[in-house]
């Protein structure tokens, strides 16, 4: 690969990444692949993972440190998953809370 005329003139990895699928090398060197791969996903899962534990920070500071596992949970997904839940229009989570039943149980 390293004398090859169509690996000589690349700028980035992603082109590397391109070429090595365009010219059947992957399957040459699949462990060549599997790294470009992993460098090129890297980025990605990292700023992901900060922007969940900035979310998680804002949220604990907010409700003071006093919750729970499964209710840290149900309130930092929606706050990540911000652009999805914008799609849902608030009267339709409104209605599905009025329908529900009370569950209060009288001591």
């Amino acid at each position: 690969m390293r004398t090859s005329n169509e690996f000589s003139c690349l700028r980035s990895i992603a082109d590397l990444a391109k070429h090595i699928v365009k010219f059947k090398k992957n399957d040459v060197y699949p462990l060549v692949y599997r790294l470009i791969t992993l460098a090129l996903t890297l980025p990605v899962a990292t700023a992901t993972v900060e922007r969940a534990f900035s979310a998680m920070k804002i949220i604990k500071h907010l409700l003071r440190s006093r919750m729970g596992d499964d209710w840290l949970n149900d309130c930092l997904v929606p706050y990540i998953e911000k652009d999805v839940f914008d799609l849902v229009p608030n009267e339709d989570i409104i209605h599905y809370y009025q329908k529900m039943q009370n569950r209060l149980i009288k001591l």
